[in-house]
């Protein structure tokens, strides 16, 4: 499998250090998550049916017209590809890169013609595909693209059966950004998570919204039981707790912030969101490699990006959760700028 962040199993056996003793930044996921309710006893004693609650409180949240719920956006990465090759043979695909894996990997997975392309190369990409993927805001770099772009791209490709897919797993700090309410067309499929700004990833939530057609072709070969009841009734609460919402985009907003300022005081540009900042080779005068093993020697385990074709190497830092690791940062981030700046 690839690797991903949140992997503290290989911090312990490459540091040698125990796991209470991490600091854990390598995620976007929000440290202060959502407080699940006490669920019903019903919800771990019977079958997961479906939820008509689920699926309207999403649909509310997200501002699309139809949903699936997944057990996690990466149900449906694994899935798209599969669903493509049975309508269409195999398909041109363009992913946007540096990106989140698992896109580019799943549709080689079944063999189709992926090309990695670089945000800037997307727009002339557009018309020599049939599937463009890409993530907006996009992990690990925090790059944009404008809803009217995303809606052309969607029409272009919707024109001779194509699909334009936007993975918004970040989006939910800048609502503005979604495109989930333009998924009645047939060319444009937004997949939206639980797992980052509610900080549930543990509950492997995710949606998909799509034109009614493909949303049905998706559920049955899902198959039935796809979310777990414990799941269902913790995310009805979040997606429904406005309070909450609006007080946590605040509170990113502000340490969102402060990672910036640190990282700036530390000699490095840096990009991102709210949940997270990029700092690329070129921000670290090529020393990506060397600011993680630096990082980790001090317990603080942050997601290091590889060089790869289309993939520059980079470092990822997510949010401490209290201050604490805050301190933890600042100080360890103060005896890099002492020694490499």
């Amino acid at each position: 499998m690839l690797e991903h962040g949140g992997n503290l199993r290989d911090a312990v056996h490459s540091f040698k250090r125990p796991l209470s003793e991490w600091l854990d930044l390598s995620t976007g996921i929000n440290p202060r998550f959502y407080p699940a309710p006490i669920v019903a006893d019903h919800a771990w004693h019977r079958l997961p049916e479906h939820s008509d609650d689920l699926l309207a409180a999403a649909k509310s949240f997200y501002g699309a017209p139809e949903m699936l719920a997944v057990a996690g956006t990466q149900a449906a990465i694994q899935s798209l590809p599969l669903l493509r090759l049975t309508a269409a043979g195999q398909s041109r695909v363009v992913v946007s890169a540096p990106s989140y894996a698992e896109h580019a990997h799943q549709w080689r997975r079944w063999e189709h013609q992926v090309t990695e392309c670089l945000y800037s190369g997307l727009d002339a990409a557009i018309d020599e595909a049939d599937v463009v993927v890409l993530c907006n805001p996009n992990n690990p770099t925090g790059e944009v693209i404008a809803p009217e772009t995303l809606l052309r791209w969607a029409n272009r490709l919707e024109a001779r059966g194509g699909w334009l897919i936007v993975d918004e797993a970040f989006g939910d700090t800048n609502p503005n950004l979604s495109v989930a309410a333009h998924t009645h067309q047939s060319g444009l499929i937004v997949l939206r998570s639980v797992g980052k700004f509610f900080g549930l990833a543990g509950i492997r939530l995710g949606f998909v919204a799509a034109h009614p057609t493909l949303l049905q072709r998706l559920a049955a070969h899902l198959g039935p039981w796809a979310i777990s009841g414990p799941a269902q009734q913790v995310a009805i609460a979040a997606l429904r707790d406005h309070a909450w919402q609006t007080d946590t985009r605040h509170y990113l907003e502000l340490q969102g912030q402060r990672l910036r300022g640190l990282l700036i005081d530390a000699g490095m540009s840096s990009s991102g969101t709210d949940l997270f900042q990029w700092a690329s080779h070129r921000d670290l005068s090529g020393r990506t490699e060397l600011l993680w093993h630096f990082m980790a020697e001090r317990g603080i385990w942050l997601r290091w990006f590889a060089q790869a074709p289309f993939r520059p190497h980079g470092v990822r830092f997510g949010l401490p959760g209290d201050e604490i690791g805050w301190q933890r940062l600042s100080h360890a981030l103060m005896e890099w700028t002492q020694q490499y700046v």
